[in-house]
């Protein structure tokens, strides 16, 4: 996050701006209300593209602390999730075996 001493946010204004746009349109109000049965909420891709703003006229603390605090929240929300798939610590015995070949069971 840091880039020579000045801290710049994680994303460009215009990125939240887009995520905006994108979270009210009607293609996917639609997808959510189809498959979630609930409008989603866009209100803090809204607040945070108001926060990018203010903090690259004024560079207030504030709003790099929201900016901040949103994206750690971000995260979280995406590693909440287990994997759908056990991960392999090593590869199988017959990796090297063309596809498509019996291989020895």
């Amino acid at each position: 996050m840091a880039d020579r001493g000045v801290w710049r946010p994680p994303r460009t204004c215009e990125d939240y701006w887009s995520e905006w746009k994108h979270c009210k349109g009607i293609r996917n109000l639609f997808h959510n209300y189809y498959t979630y049965g609930e409008a989603p909420s866009c209100g803090q891709w809204k607040i945070d593209y108001g926060n990018c703003i203010k903090w690259e006229k004024s560079k207030s603390p504030d709003a790099k602390e929201s900016l901040c605090k949103s994206e750690r929240a971000r995260l979280l929300e995406k590693q909440k999730y287990d994997p759908v798939w056990q991960l392999r610590e090593s590869p199988p015995r017959d990796w090297y075996l063309p596809l498509g070949q019996d291989k020895p069971k």
